[in-house]
């Protein structure tokens, strides 16, 4: 397992910011947050060398951003059993 340090830039009813440094769960996040129709997310990264930090704005930025992540964990384990079958 590998751990991912995350840090809460911006906390707000509607408006997100969470620095970290993968932008492979960055942009799976993105996806998922689009598919669910916030207002706006995107990720920025000044330099390789610096963590990202992902924007989010929402109705409710913090439950659909849990809402996302289990989303995603729900199609990860989809994808485990049909690999382990």
């Amino acid at each position: 397992m590998v751990n991912m340090e995350v840090e809460v830039v911006k906390r707000e009813k509607s408006d997100f910011e969470i620095k970290f440094d993968n932008a492979t769960v960055a942009e799976i996040l993105r996806v998922y947050l689009n598919s669910q129709g916030v207002d706006f997310v995107a990720w920025r990264r000044e330099h390789p060398s610096k963590p990202l930090v992902m924007k989010i704005q929402g109705k409710d930025a913090k439950k659909e951003i849990g809402n996302a992540v289990s989303a995603i964990k729900k199609d990860l384990d989809k994808l485990v059993k049909g690999v382990k079958k």
